[in-house]
């Protein structure tokens, strides 16, 4: 089982493809957990979790979308799911950051490399 974290950007589909490639080479099956950003209203992680459905339909592999609830703890959740489903893999996606912004590492993602029961798989969007 690999559990993949996604929000509708740019980061969110890099760490998606991840996950589904990933899959593939494991003959594994994938467990999208859908967040909204701060702020965000339930309509736009329901609007995220059809994204991730679409994009998941088609491929040979096995999978779940589920929602984590608007103001929940993300990372807790990823780490909560991985560690329930006995997970092989969490894969998350990163923001690309200025020179500045590279000394420090998002609070979710330092918390998940740091304390998750699994390994973990890191990845940016592509530059365009």
């Amino acid at each position: 089982m690999i559990v993949v974290g996604f929000i509708a950007t740019a980061e969110g589909r890099a760490a998606l493809e991840a996950a589904v490639e990933e899959a593939g080479r494991r003959s594994d099956s994938v467990t999208v957990l859908v967040h909204g950003p701060r702020g965000a209203e339930q309509e736009d992680v329901d609007t995220a979790a059809a994204e991730a459905r679409q994009l998941l339909s088609g491929r040979d592999i096995s999978s779940d979308v589920q929602t984590v609830p608007l103001g929940g703890d993300v990372a807790e959740a990823l780490m909560e799911a991985a560690e329930s489903l006995d997970a092989a893999l969490i894969v998350i996606g990163l923001r690309r950051r200025s020179p500045l912004g590279k000394l420090i590492l998002g609070s979710n993602a330092q918390r998940i490399l740091l304390d998750a029961p699994c390994p973990v798989l890191a990845v940016k969007p592509e530059l365009n």
